[in-house]
């Protein structure tokens, strides 16, 4: 049996919270209500996440009940972090980000073969006519990555020409800073746009105008444009989950905006509005992307393509980011092949960026095509006891000729440090389970512990990367984990990349120190156990592999410093790397993995390993 670390979180676990006022969820709630009873629970995640919780406060969901959309956290203190939980009785409370397209009225006939979610972005908008509290914003542009911009103002109208393009989105931005708005209400932009070169725009971003970049709206109706050389206007909203007055509009143009292209924008508002005037109900628009689509609760998943005439088997579906649009491959109506049919929005289920001291537990996270739990520059945070299920595959970027697809698990992207995350179950994931990563700043990842978790069908069980080299890392535990099948779930074969590896150490030029990966269970991966082909000696001797349990009786274990090591070649890698003293290589013998009980059986080599150890 391995000797267990001792955990630098421990006085982080055992903390006394400072106790709040306590608020409720609720599928039969109303948002009307003030939430503080079982009997006055909100209803939806959108006032949730428009909620000014305090220091201390928790905001529990009811068990049994489904939420659609994504969760805004709110940041605690030392001593009173803000928690988000679960009441009553039954399962798990499940954050969804997705959206039902399950009667056969969801779907329209485009014959061939070919169905498809039916609506269509509004081809029209007219400017408003109230402008009472309206302010015009200062437009300026950012350009970066090679991307050059020329920018010129007559009156209201704006003027960019682009003299070169960028290759993504945020290489050319369009900002306008100092709007004030107030959490729980709407807002409204409205503006003339035209461009010589025809185009199709993302809308604007409200957000944060300094880092993390937080987003100020949880759910815009967002809707693609496309722009020609006729003027045409565009009428945007957004339900704000902040108060901020000096808020700021983003319009990414760096993968939209051709080189020698002119674009004009002319009458442009900002202005709060009624709710009343949103044009649809949020979950009739599939604003973003589609990143997955999830029929009769994983039994199958679609098949993403990036052109309309790649769709020729069933199952394969196609995004139109311009119409908001899904178009599926199928030999029948979809909804009545299927008796459940999601489709995975690009969302966070919950999105903690820049937040600290927040503790998330007893929930289960799910169908969201970002992150489970996404967010940079975070600090303190638990997340214990969740299920995380179904994530990611939303469309990241595109630089011309690919797109690179993500989602993860749980997320610490940037600077984040006194960290963890304990006890959750973890599966069927894009990318990996559980990651701390960075690029592009100097960053210090300090303290992030993950322990006793049970993860199996994501494409990577633990992926690290920090660079540039000026950056830090330290204190990083990944302790008494099982971890099984990776590559094993629905993406690995559709990707571009497949890599089904459970230690993915990719690139990375930041030193390393007390790193520690130890009391793990690692068994049957698609392609290697551990993957660190990029490192040298120097690099991987920075982190401390011991007592763990490896099986991979085919292909390569270990691929590391530009060597691959069968399994039975083990005693050479740990004669050659220096690395896994105390680890053994045997069969864990698990209870019954095809109902993913992964408890061991009585007599198991892999007793005080893995998630029990």
């Amino acid at each position: 049996m391995p000797s267990l670390p001792a955990m630098g979180l421990l006085a982080l676990t055992l903390c006394l919270p400072a106790i709040g006022a306590t608020y409720h969820l609720a599928a039969d709630g109303s948002d009307t209500a003030d939430g503080t009873t079982p009997a006055s629970a909100w209803r939806t995640l959108t006032r949730a996440s428009s909620a000014t919780l305090q220091p201390g406060d928790r905001l529990l969901l009811r068990r049994g009940d489904i939420f659609r959309g994504s969760l805004r956290a709110r940041s605690g203190r030392e001593g009173a972090p803000v928690t988000y939980g679960a009441y009553g009785q039954g399962a798990k409370p499940i954050i969804q980000g997705s959206v039902a397209k399950d009667s056969p009225a969801d779907w329209r006939d485009e014959g061939n073969g070919v169905w498809s979610t039916g609506w269509r972005a509004r081809a029209e908008d007219r400017l408003p006519t109230d402008l009472t509290g309206a302010v015009k914003p200062a437009w300026g542009v950012h350009a970066e990555g090679g991307a050059q911009v020329s920018q010129t103002t007559q009156g209201d109208r704006l003027s960019l020409l682009a003299k070169a393009a960028g290759t993504a989105a945020h290489h050319v931005q369009l900002n306008a800073v100092g709007l004030p708005i107030e959490a729980g209400h709407t807002y409204r932009l409205a503006m003339r746009l035209r461009c010589d070169q025809p185009i199709t725009l993302d809308p604007a971003n409200l957000m944060k105008a300094g880092a993390p970049w937080d987003s100020y709206s949880a759910s815009p109706a967002r809707v693609r444009r496309r722009v020609g050389a006729e003027w045409s206007t565009l009428v945007q909203y957004y339900q704000a989950d902040a108060t901020d007055a000096n808020a700021r509009l983003t319009v990414y143009l760096g993968s939209d905006l051709p080189a020698g292209a002119t674009l004009e924008m002319d009458s442009c508002t900002f202005a709060p509005c009624s709710a009343s005037e949103l044009p649809r109900a949020d979950t009739e628009v599939l604003r973003g992307d589609v990143g997955n689509i999830i029929f009769d609760g994983g039994a199958r998943c679609g098949w993403k393509v990036w052109k309309r005439e790649d769709l020729k088997a069933d199952g394969q579906y196609w995004y139109d980011r311009a119409e908001q649009v899904v178009y599926l491959r199928s030999s029948a109506n979809p909804a009545v092949t299927a008796k459940s049919i999601e489709l995975a929005l690009k969302v966070h289920a919950i999105d903690e960026g820049g937040c600290g001291w927040v503790t998330y537990e007893n929930l289960h996270l799910r169908y969201a095509a970002c992150h489970g739990i996404g967010g940079g520059s975070t600090q303190h945070i638990i997340a214990r006891d969740l299920d995380i299920s179904y994530i990611g595959g939303a469309d990241q970027y595109s630089d011309g000729t690919h797109t690179v697809r993500f989602g993860n698990g749980i997320e610490f992207w940037g600077g984040a440090h006194d960290n963890l995350v304990e006890r959750c179950r973890i599966w069927e994931i894009y990318d990996a389970a559980l990651t701390n990563q960075s690029a592009g700043g100097d960053v210090v990842h300090r303290n992030i512990t993950y322990r006793h978790n049970v993860i199996w069908n994501a494409e990577f069980s633990f992926e690290y990367w920090n660079r540039p080299k000026t950056s830090v890392t330290s204190g990083i535990r990944f302790t008494n984990n099982t971890c099984y099948a990776a590559g094993g779930g629905w993406a690995h074969t559709q990707r571009p990349d497949p890599g089904g590896r459970h230690l993915c150490f990719y690139g990375t030029d930041a030193p390393a120190s007390d790193f520690l990966v130890s009391g793990n269970i690692f068994a049957q991966a698609t392609n290697n156990a551990l993957y660190a082909p990029q490192w040298t000696a120097e690099q991987l001797a920075q982190i401390r592999l011991e007592n763990n349990l490896w099986w991979q009786p085919e292909g390569s274990l270990v691929w590391a410093v530009g060597k691959y090591y069968k399994q039975a070649e083990f005693g050479a890698y740990q004669a050659e790397r220096g690395q896994d003293k105390g680890s053994i290589v045997a069969e864990p013998r698990f209870v019954d993995v095809k109902a993913r009980d992964f408890r061991l059986q009585p007599g198991s080599p892999g007793a005080g390993w893995g998630a029990e150890g």
